[in-house]
Formats: C-alpha cells, structure tokens, sequence
C-alpha cells in the first residue's frame, strides 16, 4: 500500500504532537482550527489508525502515533539534509543550523549564535539546551548538526574540537570567612558545607576526582539539579560549591558571590563542538564550528574580563578529537 501524505500534514501533526493541542498547534503553523483537525483526520484515515486521543483538555500520542513521530523525525531530517544540500550547492554560509548543547551552555551560545548571525543573517539557527542524556541520545540519532558539551561522550564514535576552556571556580556568598584568605588549602574545604551538582553531573565528578587525588571523600551538605539553584544556595548562605566561571558573571559583578582561592583551583576543562565521525556537515556547520574554534574567546572576552579567574581563552586550530570519551558528564 502506497503513503500518500503530503509535508502540511506532517507538519501539523508535528506541531500537534509538540504542542499537546490542536489549538496551540494551529497558531504555530498559522492554521485555522478546522483546517488543523481535517489534516488530521485524513492523515489519520491514510495510516487507518487513531494518532491521538484527549484526556481532558491535553491531547496525547496514540501507540501509533508514537511510531508516527519517530518516522517522521527521520524524514525531517532527510529533508534538512536536503534543504543543506542545495544550499550548498548555492554556495554561502545560510540556512538552517541546529546545535544542541547541555544545559551550562546557555550562559554563552546565545552569545556566539548571535555573533555569527550578525555575519551571516542568511542562517536560520536553532539551539536546544537540554540535559546531558538527551543531548546524547541526540547525538547518537545524529539529530542536530553540532552538539556542545563539556565532556566527550563514552561508547559514540565522534569527533570533538575543543573550542572555549571552561575554568571550574570555588564560589561563596561576599562575606564568606574564607573570602579574604589565599591559598585557601583544599583540606580546609572538608568543612564547609558544600553545595554539589547531583551524581552524574560533571563539575560534581571534577570536584570529587580533584579531592579523590588526595585521598578524601567531599560528601555534600546538599545535593541540587541545576548551576542556577546552586548559585542561588550559596547565595543565601547555605554553603559553597564548584562552579563554571562561564555563568557566575552576573553575580561576581553585583557582590553577591565570591571567588574563593583555594589551592588547586580553577579545575581547567574545555567545552568541545561535537558531531559524529563521518557526518556530512553543511557549508553552515562547517563554517560555525571554525567560527567557534577561532573566535570564541575573543567574543566572550568582554564579559568575563575582570573575574579572578577568567575562563576565556581559545584552544586554536587543533586536530579533531576521534574518541570513545571519558566516565565524566557535562555540568
């Protein structure tokens, strides 16, 4: 039996299917309400299954809805590919981009998105900042052109650039006891009550390896699943904690937060531009990935210059990185 459906009405069940509403659904794709629910009802009557069902007022994926979904990810990517292709072929840097990145990167990818666009304002860019496992399984769909993390993945062949250094900083609130002592030694830290990342994160897995060296265990005082309700903790003076130096600018800035010098510190990572082995890039991708190598630093130069520890600093032109990874995950 021949599918006969047209690219509107996957792109309204998509829309449906994200949006969990017919109503939201046709508003994103500039529909009318009838116009959304025949599409569906015909698309439907081709697959000659029920794709949705409401419970209340949300609309929820059938099982064969759910088989739906899946294929049509894989022809939207085809037909990305396809748009990337002839855009190619057109010659110029524009068009779609899609760059996924762990949740810590949104203190600095809408900053270098925007910079190329402002060269480039012929691409059409797209970033999902989600959590490490997603961006993973992403990445081993090969959904997006470029993923950002700050560790390279275990077990996914890929080929990773190292781009920005990500400098790991001790935080406290500003008048923390420690804060004006140097060379804070990193015993004196056993303490404190420290504010972690949950297991699994990667900050927690640096801190851990950093005091691991020396024989000591850290066990936090609180456990929290996000950089931002850590800085918000420390800020109240619930404890210190290890922090990327990327995303505390705001709060060194006003005083609400504090860089302490301990010994040891800053922990020195990098954050890596991603794609698996043998992707074909667009000319698009191609062209971001060496804006990011190149340029990076010097963009962020300005809003980190000024903090004890500033993680600016471009890794240049190396060669990539074929790896399997490392146990670590991003932060």
């Amino acid at each position: 039996m021949q599918i006969d459906v047209t690219l509107q009405q996957l792109r309204v069940f998509e829309a449906i299917a994200h949006h969990r509403s017919f109503t939201k659904a046709a508003k994103a794709v500039h529909l009318s309400q009838p116009a959304v629910s025949i599409a569906m009802k015909r698309f439907a009557e081709i697959v000659g299954l029920p794709l949705f069902e409401r419970i209340g007022k949300t609309v929820y994926l059938t099982r064969a809805g759910e088989s739906v979904s899946g294929q049509i990810q894989v022809i939207r990517r085809e037909i990305d590919a396809l748009d990337n292709l002839v855009l190619s072929l057109q010659g110029g840097v524009q068009g779609p981009l899609h760059v996924a990145g762990v949740t810590t990167s949104k203190y600095f990818m809408p900053h270098l998105l925007g910079a190329f666009v402002r060269r480039y304002p012929g691409v059409r860019p797209s970033l999902l900042v989600t959590n490490r496992a997603q961006v993973l399984q992403r990445l081993a769909e090969n959904r997006d052109d470029l993923v950002i993390m700050g560790q390279v993945p275990q077990g996914l062949p890929v080929e990773a650039f190292p781009f920005l250094e990500n400098s790991l900083v001790v935080v406290g609130w500003t008048d923390h006891p420690l804060a004006g002592r140097r060379n804070i030694p990193l015993r004196d830290l056993l303490q404190e009550r420290f504010l972690s990342r949950e297991a699994g994160s990667g900050t927690r897995a640096a801190v851990d390896q950093a005091f691991r060296r020396h024989k000591w265990i850290v066990k936090p005082y609180m456990e929290l699943g996000s950089s931002e309700a850590i800085k918000q903790a420390v800020i109240a003076g619930l404890g210190i904690s290890v922090l990327s130096a990327h995303n505390i600018r705001p709060e060194l800035d006003q005083g609400r937060l504090r860089i302490l010098d301990v010994a040891g510190f800053p922990l020195q990572r990098h954050w890596y531009v991603v794609h698996p082995i043998g992707k074909h890039l667009s000319r698009t991708a191609e062209s971001f990935r060496s804006f990011l190598r190149t340029e990076s630093a010097t963009i962020l130069a300005g809003k980190t210059k000024g903090t004890d520890s500033s993680p600016a600093g471009s890794t240049g032109k190396r060669r990539p990185r074929t790896v399997l990874g490392s146990d670590y995950q991003d932060p």
